[in-house]
């Protein structure tokens, strides 16, 4: 089993960044991807942007040029900086781990609300 402990989300301005942590417990985390997907009122879940143990990521055209995804394996923590933050960034935020780059894992966090105010 994996636990997925989420932190960093908040209210910010349009134009504003923040840094969401989320960090990984359990078995066979080191192997897989991690990341993130969100979820706005009203909208399917959708891929943020996703990293593997050796650096590859992969990321929704959407957030590409403002948010950048990092992973430090010896902590199993996964880091996504958002910067040039829109209001239609706004959403539920949830880590993800367990799957591929192409694949969403079955282990989730409790999701971090992220708010931009225009």
């Amino acid at each position: 089993q994996v636990q997925l402990v989420e932190s960093g989300g908040g209210l910010v301005q349009a134009g504003g960044s923040l840094r969401l942590s989320c960090a990984a417990s359990g078995s066979r985390v080191s192997i897989n991807a991690m990341g993130w997907y969100r979820q706005a009122p009203g909208k399917q879940r959708e891929l943020v942007a996703l990293i593997t143990p050796s650096g590859s990521t992969n990321y929704a055209e959407s957030v590409k040029g403002r948010f950048t995804i990092s992973r430090d394996n010896a902590k199993n923590t996964v880091y996504l900086q958002m910067n040039s933050l829109k209001s239609e960034d706004t959403a539920v935020f949830y880590c993800n781990a367990g799957g591929t780059l192409l694949l969403r894992g079955p282990y989730w966090g409790q999701g971090t609300q992220v708010t931009v105010s225009s």
